[in-house]
């Protein structure tokens, strides 16, 4: 390994055990809050197959992913296929099909504002119910470059990072480049209709989660009370916020 990309590795080998965990509690709380059963037919826009292998029922799931990214065999459990697309625009699919439109650490990256908008469009109209997570920009790491209160560097200092790393890792630095981050307000305004729960850890937001359950609008103020249950104090710790 060459001493340049020494700390990208290391800031991703210290993370991934802290990140199985944080994605194990949040399948036990989307399985929670979503009541996804066998069979529960879901559209993971922009995801990755691995993903669902801690996920126990057998799920129908469709992986969409752009040319490049979208897996062409996959290993699993549940009955999945991936496909190429783009999920700002998806083609081929009715309004309504999926049982949950799914998508983790996605929005952040599909580009500026109206990509964003044009993402939550196509979100809130191929799921019955939806369920869409991105990192919060509070959080003392940030999650795709390592470096402390990214976000709140002036844009000069910003530039001067990107422009330095560009020269040794030009495809990260473009996922960095390109990541836009949500604040609680502006995913509340792309999902009018969704409860936004934050995950926190050490009682600092970690990552923002909009969830809308189609079918079922008077569970959810019984689940929100059982989440507890579900996160213990000491780990990422939920709070959930209707405004």
């Amino acid at each position: 390994m060459r001493l340049k990309y020494l700390r990208v590795h290391t800031f991703y080998a210290v993370m991934r055990p802290f990140s199985a965990r944080a994605r194990q509690r949040r399948m036990q709380l989307f399985a929670r809050l979503m009541r996804a059963a066998a069979g529960t037919s879901i559209l993971d826009l922009g995801g990755e197959p691995e993903f669902w292998n801690s996920f126990g029922a057998r799920l129908e799931i469709i992986v969409l992913n752009l040319p490049g990214i979208a897996k062409t065999e996959v290993s699993s459990h549940h009955a999945m296929r991936c496909i190429v697309g783009d999920a700002c625009n998806v083609v081929g699919f009715a309004d309504r099909q999926f049982d949950i439109a799914f998508s983790n650490s996605v929005i952040e990256h599909v580009g500026p504002a109206a990509k964003q908008e044009a993402f939550a469009h196509e979100v809130r109209r191929l799921g019955k119910s939806y369920w869409v997570q991105t990192p919060s920009r509070w959080f003392p790491i940030e999650a795709h470059c390592g470096m402390p209160f990214w976000w709140f560097y002036p844009a000069v200092v910003r530039k001067f990072f990107l422009e330095r790393w560009r020269r040794k890792l030009p495809s990260w630095t473009e996922m960095v480049e390109g990541t836009t981050v949500l604040a609680r307000r502006d995913l509340k305004r792309l999902f009018p209709e969704a409860t936004i729960v934050i995950e926190r850890f050490c009682g600092i937001p970690k990552s923002y989660i909009a969830y809308f359950h189609g079918g079922a609008q008077a569970g959810h103020s019984a689940s929100a009370r059982s989440l507890q249950k579900i996160v213990s104090p000491s780990a990422t710790e939920v709070s959930r916020f209707d405004s």
